[in-house]
This record gives C-alpha cells, sequence and structure tokens, in this order.
C-alpha cells in the first residue's frame, strides 16, 4: 500500500486473550490466507515518534478472532528506525523490538505465521538504501532473536521503489545473507521487487528479467507481490477495474513462477465492498488456489487498531472488511 503519512488517532482497550485450540480449515487451497497489521509504521515523518500518539502495535485479542475465521498469518509491518534506530549497523531498541516480540510469540504460540515487514519502501531515514553490508547487517540483528521459530517469516523490505534495479536485487540478497548468516534456517524469506512489487508489471518492470537470480542455501524463498484491484493498481478506491480484474493482473506472474520453478505469495490485496469488488475477489483468490503449485496465499491490506473507517479496513469488530467482505471470501463449513 503507497502511503506517506496518516492522521489518525485511537485509544485501545487491553481485553482478553481467549486461545483457540486449532486453526480453523480454510478455503480457496491457500497455504497461507491473512491480514497485514498496520500502524507500527505510522507517524513515520516523526522519528522516533511517540508510543501510542504517533504510532501503536497492534490489538492481540484480534487474533484467535481471525484464526476462527481461518486466516493462519499475519504480516506485522514495522517502521526499521525505530526497529534499529541511527543506524543500520545498530543495536535493536529495546522497548520497540520488545513490543514486536510480544505479538511475534503471542501469534505464533497459536500455530499461526507471524510475518516480519519493515514498511520502508527500501529507504531508511528517508533516503535509499545503497549500503548492502548495512542491510545485511540490518537482518542479521533483527533475525537473531527469532532464529529457532520455525512459524516466523521475513519480508525483506515493502515495495521498493524507483531504485536501480540491480541495487533492488542486492538488498534482497543482501538480506538472506545476513538472516542465513546467524543460523536462521528454516524461516520462510519474502523478496520484494521494484516498482511497489506489483505482480501486474512483474515482467515490465524488470523484475523477472533479473529477481530470479536470488540465491538462499535453504530453498526457502517465497517471492512476495502485491496486487490491487483499482485502476492504477495504488488500492485507493474501491472501485475495481471489471469482476476478472484480480485474475487477469496475476497471469503473467504466474507464469513467470511456473517458469522459473519459483513460489509466490500475494502481500497484499484488497478491493471495495460491491458487487463488481466482491466477483474480482473471490475469482482472484480461487485462480491462485488453482495454481498453488506456485502461489502459497494471500494477505488482506490491512487491520490495525487506528484504521478508523478506512475503506478496506479488516480490523474487529467493525471493520467493513470484516463485516461484509471476509465472511464472503471464506466458504461455509
Amino acid at each position: 500500500m503507497r502511503f506517506t503519512h496518516l492522521f489518525l488517532a485511537a485509544t485501545t482497550a487491553v481485553l482478553a486473550l481467549s486461545v483457540p485450540t486449532k486453526l480453523k480449515k480454510r478455503g480457496h487451497k491457500l497455504r497461507f490466507f491473512g491480514v497485514n497489521e498496520s500502524g507500527a509504521e505510522f507517524g513515520n515523518q516523526n522519528l522516533p515518534g511517540v508510543y501510542g500518539h504517533d504510532y501503536t502495535w497492534y490489538n492481540l485479542s484480534t487474533i484467535p478472532e481471525f484464526i476462527n475465521k481461518g486466516m493462519n498469518i499475519f504480516r506485522l509491518n514495522l517502521q526499521m528506525e525505530r526497529l534499529v534506530p541511527n543506524s543500520l549497523y545498530g543495536p535493536l531498541d529495546p522497548y520497540y523490538s520488545g513490543n514486536l516480540t510480544e505479538q511475534v510469540n503471542y501469534i505464533t504460540s497459536l500455530g499461526a505465521f507471524a510475518m516480519i515487514c519493515p514498511h520502508n519502501y527500501g529507504r531508511y531515514y528517508n533516503t535509499i538504501i545503497n549500503d548492502t553490508a548495512g542491510f545485511e547487517a540490518f537482518w542479521a540483528t533483527v533475525a537473531q532473536p527469532f532464529k529457532n521459530n520455525a512459524l516466523v517469516m521475513f519480508d525483506t523490505n515493502n515495495e521498493y521503489h524507483d531504485m536501480p534495479q540491480s541495487l533492488v536485487v542486492d538488498l534482497n540478497q543482501a538480506a538472506i545473507n545476513g538472516i542465513r548468516g546467524i543460523g536462521a534456517d528454516s524461516q520462510y524469506i519474502t523478496p520484494e521487487g521494484n516498482s511497489y512489487t506489483g505482480a501486474w508489471t512483474w515482467i515490465s518492470s524488470g523484475n523477472g528479467a533479473t529477481m530470479g537470480a536470488l540465491k538462499d542455501p535453504q530453498n526457502k524463498l517465497i517471492y512476495q507481490m502485491h496486487q490491487y484491484l483499482d485502476s492504477d493498481g495504488s488500492g485507493t478506491s474501491t472501485t475495481c477495474v471489471n469482476s476478472t480484474i484480480f485474475e487477469n493482473r496475476l497471469v503473467a506472474a504466474t507464469q513467470w513462477l511456473q517458469q522459473n520453478n519459483k513460489l509466490g505469495i500475494i502481500g497484499e490485496f484488497a478491493g471495495g465492498d460491491n458487487a463488481t469488488c466482491l466477483a474480482a475477489l473471490e475469482g482472484g483468490l480461487k485462480y491462485l488456489g488453482d495454481n498453488d503449485n506456485v502461489w502459497t496465499g494471500a494477505m488482506w491490506w490491512a487491520a490495525g487498531p487506528w484504521w478508523g473507517d478506512y475503506i478496506f479496513t479488516m480490523e474487529p469488530p467493525s471493520g467493513i472488511a470484516y463485516t461484509d467482505i471476509l465472511p464472503k471470501l471464506l466458504p461455509d463449513d
């Protein structure tokens, strides 16, 4: 999702946490189905910012609700400068990383996957990251506390864009090297491409010609792509192009995954609460399931306690995507 800064405020209550006994069976044959949790990256124009004023963490009481709806993966968006402040070579901030660890440990204790996602667009303090050694060091630091938790996934960075293609490839490889270098061998890593990692532009952007060169000694890469259904693919409108646009925009990327023997995941998708978008969403998820030899899953954008009346909010109990769209995307038991 492309955004710069959000003027949102809310207060959250600490609620009793109910633990489901097992993951509910999901439809559409996807290995992973879940939601983005967004809010810890808010206020990125004010760094480090104040917890509860500039940014927030996620309402853990909603996690069992999502799991009981059939979800099993949560993409935890965060801000690099708060997690490892001042220098890519620096240590973890104990407070921000403590909040992240609490979230990860709770989610994975329920048997679900927690994806750690720096929502930085390939930037650090608003400057394109050119220091691949520093990026490798950053990821070694971030991965260290989670290296023995196989239910953690690492997303190298959210939506690289307007960067040299070779640099995007090099940064992804540096992240892989940093993660594997500290002994985090059991986790999936999701590289992202240039041009906002769009599935529909995966070939035209140059990602298709270059990203396949990434090497992982554990062979656990899942290429992450994003796909929205509005006219410019930005995810800023509830109007979908047509009722088959989700599937249509996945075809070229699917062929690339198949031809290159790679796996993919849709890290962000969304559509409006209307007949055209609902048909497109259902059709796209079915297409992913029909091609589950290469597509592993999809995650909705977005949930989080500060989204208010955002057009795609999945936050329980009253988010429009939670009340009106999710029930139509999941089959009846």
